[in-house]
């Protein structure tokens, strides 16, 4: 029986501004002014970080572990969360949610974050060092940024199973999920350089699978770290996805994906489409094709579009949940939503794209960029178009074009308020959440996996939550509620 989708997401923010323009000056200045507004800032646990260790076994080719820079800003929030410097930009990793929709509130949450931590760190900066902050994957000068999903799957599972099935997925969603660019950065596409690709991310990926992340980038990432027990769970760490604007793009994007895990998990391999014989090439080839129109060769031999590939994974989909309820994602409604939105956007991106504007970022991009050039009289590569892009991303929402195009939204503003602050009930998310929240003087260090106290005598108390789907609200609430203080939750925990 498949496991229980827990999922997150985990997006890097593009940045401008601040001292000498430098983005990790500007992303420290962020992270601590935002940490600021805590009552006392929690760091991060990094004792449980293992991010060198590789699903494959034995490693199939030369990897090289990314650098966890221990050094910089980071925060652990009181909604589970994790705000942090990662590199050159400030990342928001959201709690573990239980389900798509929850996911997506709380990415949500973590735009606002990023809108606060903005105002926050600008009320002490000049004018001139104005920090701009964008939720997009690429700096227009070759550099990408990541907005990485996370998804629960369980260890029997072998590895090489999920790349066969999921990388038709991973090559195809852009032309629903994808968040649209203008243009290209990389040396493959400026012989011919489009005028606009359907997905910011396709263009930076050079491997089907593999360890890294900031370079030779794979459409499978092969990180082996489970945040969690390693006898039962796997992580799946995706890195191949934009950074959505639309609400209902990222809730079909880690919907879609889900449940396509769980009927891998509950059904195996034979159902799913063949991948392309080329994913590297395949990825690149659709995203620099509005029309929808170009053709992959399968490893079977025969042609598909990514329409075509899509149209399949939904039927999947839709007959995995209609014979087994698809209870490892979400309840019942929410599948129904689920998978009537991918079907809506699905149909709708190749017959009525106006219809599905209001959902799909690129398709409202590329008609705000195709109605200025038009209006203008611009070629199609006028760099006021590039900055049209930029603006769509903006998280101020007094500048975001996205906010102006008329998206859909899912969640109310007094939720999205409310995600800021308060953790998700359906995991150990609301664990974390609730230490950092109630005993700020107390919890020294948090990770996903553990949370550390020290309250005042004798060694620290490090609590394990190896368990994602335990420490719930349900589970941990009454405690708590007995539980003023930290030592007493602790006597409780121990008892």
């Amino acid at each position: 029986m498949a496991l229980a989708k827990v999922v997150g997401i985990e997006t890097e923010y593009g940045i401008s501004g601040g001292p000498d323009g430098d983005p990790v000056t500007a992303s420290t200045i962020a992270v601590t002014s935002y940490a600021r507004r805590m009552a006392a800032p929690i760091a991060w646990d990094f004792d449980d970080e293992s991010p060198g260790r590789d699903a494959r076994d034995p490693i199939a080719a030369p990897a090289y572990a990314p650098v966890i820079e221990t050094h910089l800003a980071n925060a652990v929030l009181p909604n589970g969360a994790r705000f942090y410097v990662d590199h050159a930009h400030p990342e928001y990793s959201s709690p573990e949610c239980r389900t798509p929709l929850e996911a997506t509130l709380y990415d949500q949450a973590g735009e606002e974050v990023l809108r606060l931590a903005a105002a926050a760190a600008n009320a002490d900066l000049p004018a001139a060092q104005r920090i701009v902050i964008y939720k997009n994957n690429s700096d227009g000068k070759g550099n990408s940024y990541g907005c990485h999903e996370n998804y629960l799957v369980q260890r029997e599972v072998r590895f090489a199973d999920i790349v066969t099935a999921m990388v038709p997925h991973f090559v195809s969603r852009q032309i629903v999920v994808g968040a649209g660019k203008v243009g290209s950065e990389l040396e493959h596409t400026r012989g011919a350089p489009p005028a606009f690709q359907l997905s910011q991310r396709a263009e930076f990926f050079e491997e089907v699978v593999g360890l890294e992340t900031t370079m030779r980038r794979p459409i499978v990432n092969t990180r082996d770290e489970p945040h969690g027990d390693p006898a039962r769970f796997r992580r799946l760490h995706v890195i191949v996805g934009d950074a959505n604007l639309s609400p209902v793009a990222t809730a079909v994007k880690l919907g879609s994906t889900a449940l396509l895990l769980a009927a891998l998990e509950d059904e195996g391999l034979d159902a799913f489409p063949a991948p392309p014989r080329e994913p590297v090439h395949a990825i690149r080839a659709i995203a620099l094709d509005p029309t929808l129109t170009t053709t992959v060769e399968l490893s079977s031999g025969a042609s598909w579009t990514a329409w075509d590939l899509q149209d399949r994974l939904w039927e999947l989909a839709a007959d995995y949940a209609e014979r087994t309820g698809a209870g490892a994602v979400a309840e019942p409604d929410e599948i129904t939503f689920l998978l009537g939105q991918w079907r809506e956007m699905l149909d709708g991106v190749r017959t009525d794209r106006a219809a599905v504007a209001d959902r799909i970022d690129w398709v409202a991009k590329h008609r705000v960029l195709e109605g200025f050039r038009e209006r203008h009289g611009l070629a199609d590569r006028d760099p006021r178009l590039h900055a049209i892009d930029l603006q769509y991303h903006d998280v101020d929402p007094t500048r975001s074009l996205a906010r102006r195009v008329g998206l859909r939204t899912l969640h109310g503003r007094t939720d999205v308020v409310a995600a800021v602050s308060g953790p998700p009930s359906s995991t150990r998310a609301y664990f974390r959440g609730q230490c950092v929240a109630r005993y700020p003087e107390e919890v020294v260090a948090a990770n996903w996996d553990s949370v550390v106290f020290d309250v005042g005598a004798g060694p620290l108390h490090k609590v394990p939550t190896t368990d994602p789907l335990r420490g719930t609200a349900d589970l941990t609430a009454p405690l708590f509620a007995r539980a003023p203080t930290a030592r007493d939750l602790l006597a409780a925990l121990e008892g």
